[in-house]
């Protein structure tokens, strides 16, 4: 049985609508990254449909040991946290903390708990019930859903969506809904694995962003910003800098190795796994 039974389809691209998709071999289950001819970005057709996938998202599994998903998310909590520590560092170095955070994706709130020190009030969205709750056992305040669970009137100085947009369906209604939940002046963060990066280059069809059917767009720098650009309130669009920590255990299991004991939970940082893009909003 396959982990994500459901209807699957074809589409154009989400980015700028043109249907001319170029085939470059990337292939596995049924599911096939594509270049688009008119405007270069990489996306899934075939894809699963959207609703399809959101079901797999609520799993209750879905973070830990289920067949989709992530094999043991609680075991990356120290990578995870010392990658957003840092990120957290160069947020405030370039004046995008302070005052509210809203986390679309949060996961099990990790980022909102070591956001802690950086903002004064802090709150979440996950699709997974198991996932929103362990959010909110770390202090968070947390909703079900995506962005549009999020209550009315609810604005914030910053809204940060990290590696979620990979996964988002319709890109453009995506930032402009994560838009209006920004206060103006206020910063939209975005981030997601670099299709750019030289690893990709590198690694060839074993990228781990390669990841079928829950990544159905892949960014790089210039399709990133593109999309971020094409929010009518975006005074201002600069990369940030993204360091990415991972467990030697992950690592030496992408490439097909065993790492050792006493070296499997430590970190490796990895420089250009993702690319980032943070927009201030009027």
């Amino acid at each position: 049985m396959s982990a994500f039974p459901g209807a699957r389809e074809e589409c154009a691209c989400p980015l700028c609508g043109a249907d001319r998709p170029v085939r470059a071999g990337y292939r596995a289950d049924g599911f096939e990254a594509v270049r688009c001819g008119a405007c270069g970005a990489w996306y899934l057709s075939p894809r699963l449909t959207e609703e399809a996938m959101l079901q797999a998202y609520a799993r209750d599994d879905y973070f830990e040991g289920g067949e989709s998903g992530y094999a043991a998310y609680a075991a990356q909590e120290r990578s995870l946290r010392g990658t957003f520590g840092r990120l957290l560092r160069e947020m405030r170095g370039r004046g995008m903390a302070g005052g509210s955070l809203l986390d679309v994706g949060c996961g099990y709130g990790y980022l909102l708990e070591e956001a802690a020190g950086f903002f004064d009030a802090r709150a979440g969205t996950d699709f997974s019930p198991a996932a929103a709750e362990e959010a909110r056992r770390r202090g968070a305040e947390v909703w079900i859903g995506g962005v549009e669970a999020v209550p009315a009137g609810r604005a914030f100085d910053c809204v940060t969506a990290l590696h979620v947009v990979e996964h988002v369906y319709h890109p453009h209604d995506f930032v402009r809904a994560l838009a209006e939940r920004v206060r103006p002046g206020g910063w939209l963060v975005l981030a997601a694995p670099d299709m750019g990066s030289f690893w990709r280059k590198a690694m060839g069809r074993r990228w781990p962003s390669w990841k079928f059917p829950e990544h159905v767009m892949f960014y790089d720098r210039e399709s990133l910003g593109r999309l971020v650009r094409s929010l009518p309130r975006a005074a201002e669009v600069r990369p940030l800098p993204y360091p990415h920590a991972f467990p030697v255990s992950e690592v030496a299991a992408k490439l097909g190795m065993r790492a050792p004991g006493f070296l499997a939970a430590r970190n490796l940082w990895l420089p250009a796994t993702t690319v980032a893009v943070a927009a201030r909003l009027s």
